[in-house]
């Protein structure tokens, strides 16, 4: 018999429904796979498993009643420790913030869950912040890959795709400002999607501004789009939140690429220097679309690196994230994002508005692109998994976590829906991601080419040694 944390949200939902075992027996396998990946990977700033096994209880009473209350009862879910969790502090991976609360408001993708039913097993590991591509921080120490625990799982949503990774849980909350659950997915062999922004509310309102997204990371993307089809929904509480979706996500994944206009960037035109395994697995990604019947043609976006105007945009907001601390608890700060704070409250409000002119130029530049091609498809990341505990790989000669993650950011620019899907290994067996983009407002296509590629047998199994 399959392990039940081997198994999908809908293939849990499916089982409850039938009888053939119930959210309390998921929810403590879930824990138990939890307490025993957490020595090694450290993927948890905690776990609630009183109130989990509460709530997983409450939930197999509605199922025998036959009454569920949503799309996810009685599943389990973990949130990452950047998103208000009622009853359970939100520490942003700091030790600038108190424990003391009160913590008795849910974010609003939170709430959408809690309104559906989910089981909430733990708060996963964040930077400080969230405010790199790697996940450590002064407050929980360093999250490791679950396919080689010496590796970074990536960030800022590591633990997140860790315990997706490992079964802790087959749904979690990310969050992504440059890349944060697209990275750590395509780092531990996870799917996860950054949506169109706004297409998931997100309160409290994030000093990063909008490039701030919060998405759904998963096993597979039929699982996405049903996290998708829960938290997709405005929330009063979020002025820019989109109005709800004309269709659910999880209908629209059946209907294949045959047909979509596909361009594959391998470099960003030669932008970007890809490691030969990673484009060897993403190539053969590409033309596995192309067998499905997609029109894929090798083509590049018209932009050069907008890093400047991203670290402008960044930086400015880590700034006004730590403005209110005294010296005292700036001493408690990650150096490397004291550094940034530093750097970013020098910049003027012309300088910020500079980068807001970059980022509606490239904006404008994707939305022409997109006139002539349904997906663009990159790698997610140039690499693989580098060693646990940096910013960036030894040697690499990058200052910063943008210096490896160029084919991500320039999408949380934009506002596009990105999304990762795992589409091989390395000589080390470390995954590698593929990168698939649409226009804005359509996660549908992204979605669906993602589906289309795991039905035809894409990629790897998730879970690690």
């Amino acid at each position: 018999m399959t392990e039940l944390t081997e198994l999908t949200a809908l293939q849990l939902v499916d089982g409850y429904r039938k009888g053939d075992f119930s959210p309390v027996e998921a929810t403590r396998a879930a824990l138990d796979r939890a307490a025993e990946i957490q020595p090694e990977v450290n993927a948890f700033v905690r776990l609630t498993a009183d109130d989990a096994l509460a709530r997983a209880r409450e939930s197999a009473d509605r199922w025998r009643r036959g009454e569920p209350a949503g799309l996810v009862d009685g599943v389990p879910v973990t949130v990452k420790d950047i998103l208000l969790q009622r009853g359970t502090p939100t520490l942003k991976g700091s030790r600038t913030i108190s424990e003391q609360g009160p913590w008795n408001e849910d974010a609003p993708s939170v709430a959408r869950l809690r309104e559906h039913g989910a089981v909430f097993v733990g708060r996963t590991t964040t930077p400080e912040f969230g405010w790199k591509g790697v996940t450590d921080s002064p407050l929980t120490g360093v999250t490791r890959n679950p396919h080689d625990p010496a590796r970074t799982a990536g960030g800022s949503s590591g633990g997140a795709a860790a315990a997706v990774a490992l079964g802790a849980g087959p749904l979690a909350l990310g969050t992504d400002g440059g890349g944060s659950v697209r990275i750590p997915a395509a780092f531990c062999g996870i799917f996860a999607l950054k949506p169109t922004y706004g297409r998931v509310p997100l309160y409290p309102a994030s000093a990063f501004g909008t490039l701030a997204h919060v998405g759904p990371m998963t096993r597979d993307a039929a699982d996405a789009a049903l996290l998708l089809d829960v938290i997709g929904n405005p929330d009063s509480r979020d002025w820019s939140a989109l109005s709800p979706a004309p269709g659910a996500f999880s209908a629209g994944l059946t209907g294949g690429v045959r047909g979509l206009r596909v361009a594959y960037s391998p470099s960003l035109g030669g932008q970007v220097a890809v490691q030969p395994a990673v484009q060897a697995a993403v190539r053969r990604g590409v033309e596995r679309l192309a067998e499905l019947g997609a029109y894929v043609t090798e083509a590049d976006p018209d932009f050069t690196d907008p890093v400047d105007a991203f670290h402008t945009l960044w930086f400015s907001g880590a700034a006004r994230v730590t403005q209110s601390l005294g010296p005292r608890q700036r001493e408690l700060l990650d150096p490397g994002l004291r550094e940034i704070c530093d750097r970013g409250a020098r910049y003027s409000a012309l300088d910020y508005l500079a980068a807001v002119d970059v980022r509606m130029e490239l904006g404008r530049r994707m939305g022409r692109f997109h006139d002539a091609y349904d997906l663009l498809v990159t790698p997610t990341l140039p690499i693989t998994a580098f060693e646990a505990g940096a910013e960036v790989p030894k040697g690499s000669g990058h200052r910063r976590w943008t210096g490896w993650t160029p084919f991500t950011y320039p999408f949380n620019m934009t506002q596009q829906p990105a999304a990762s899907v795992p589409v091989g290994t390395d000589g080390d067996g470390l995954p590698v991601g593929l990168q698939l983009v649409a226009a804005r407002h359509r996660d549908d296509l992204v979605l669906r080419a993602a589906h289309a590629l795991y039905e035809a047998g894409v990629g790897i199994t998730p879970g690690g040694s």
